[in-house]
């Protein structure tokens, strides 16, 4: 794995994993608040679907973290397929949530998807 996708594949996961860890177990902290731009009331409220979306997250930080860790041959497909989901993830974010997913997830995923096809 070329050095520049090992560092950003890792900064995803990384990303992905302080994700989950904010959905699932600050959701309603004043920060997280901040954070997310939303009330005490809507934390409240939607706090099983934010740990849902957390879990999800994490799910994204795990297959990261795999490409990191799996034998040369599936490295560049694992960076790939999970980076993508990524994209994905964050465009529609982007798109439905705030155009700001767009910069925080979908930026950081494009570079890593670009890193390891043309590094690969």
């Amino acid at each position: 794995m070329h050095a520049i996708t090992l560092i950003l594949v890792a900064i995803v996961a990384l990303e992905h994993l302080y994700f989950l860890y904010l959905e699932m177990f600050r959701w309603t902290s004043p920060s997280t608040l901040r954070a997310f731009g939303i009330t005490a009331a809507f934390a409240a409220e939607s706090k099983s679907m934010a740990a849902n979306q957390g879990l999800y997250n994490g799910f994204l930080a795990a297959g990261l973290v795999w490409s990191l860790l799996a034998p040369p041959l599936l490295q560049r497909p694992l960076e790939i397929f999970f980076a993508s989901c990524v994209i994905v993830a964050g465009i529609f974010g982007g798109l439905t949530v705030t155009r700001r997913i767009l910069l925080i997830q979908a930026l950081p995923a494009a570079l890593c998807l670009f890193s390891a096809i043309a590094f690969g």
